[in-house]
């Protein structure tokens, strides 16, 4: 079903709100928030959790609470121009099964590509001859420090799996159409997977 979204400034008139040329929007206006105090609540294995008392622009206080990860790396295998590899595993915070792109933790001190080619072997069994960083980003900025690096990794050589102990899942190969077309139809829904797989379509087609 396909519906039809109102343009921003229909939006805003009808919300009454007076319509400013965009690029008008675009200032120098300082939005740091200084950090009065902050207090550590929390130490886990993979992330800690602080709260900031912060001074925000107009000099009023605010708090924020802010989740503190080591970063990450997301990867989009090939096996060849037209196929993926997947992992289909357990997520405990949402209570089901996800298909994703393999991805895992930076280790203290490690280097994003190091860890994606360490993570690739652990979970799908595969060693990457060549890996492209393809982008990188927040998850969350608005409460998490976790940045995400996402790479494309060609010319797989198989070297078998080697997960850690509290890592069950399954290797599911698919085209790349496929897995795109499963974006559009809500069978992959982990943000993650949809931005790599997403970029990766592009990337092939040349576009």
């Amino acid at each position: 079903m396909t519906r039809r979204v109102p343009s921003r400034r229909e939006y805003l008139r009808q919300r009454a709100i007076p319509v400013t040329h965009h690029s008008s929007l675009i200032t120098n206006m300082d939005l740091t928030e200084k950090t009065i105090e902050s207090r550590r609540i929390f130490e886990g294995r993979i992330v800690n959790m602080r709260v900031d008392t912060v001074e925000l622009p107009n000099g009023r206080t605010s708090t924020r609470e802010v989740v503190e990860h080591r970063g990450a790396v997301a990867i989009v295998p090939m096996l060849d121009h037209e196929t993926v590899v997947l992992v289909r595993q357990y997520r405990q915070p949402v209570g089901g099964t996800l298909l994703e792109i393999p991805a895992g933790t930076l280790e203290k001190g490690e280097e994003p590509f190091d860890c994606a080619s360490r993570e690739l072997a652990e979970e799908i069994g595969y060693h990457p001859e060549k890996l492209t960083k393809m982008f990188h980003s927040y998850l969350a900025p608005g409460y998490s420090t976790e940045m995400l690096h996402t790479f494309l990794a060609e010319d797989l050589k198989r070297v078998g799996e080697n997960r850690d102990a509290d890592e069950f899942m399954e290797i599911v190969t698919m085209s790349l159409t496929d897995a795109v077309e499963m974006i559009r139809s809500g069978e992959i829904i982990d943000a993650k997977s949809i931005c790599g797989l997403l970029l990766a379509a592009r990337m092939y087609k040349g576009c």
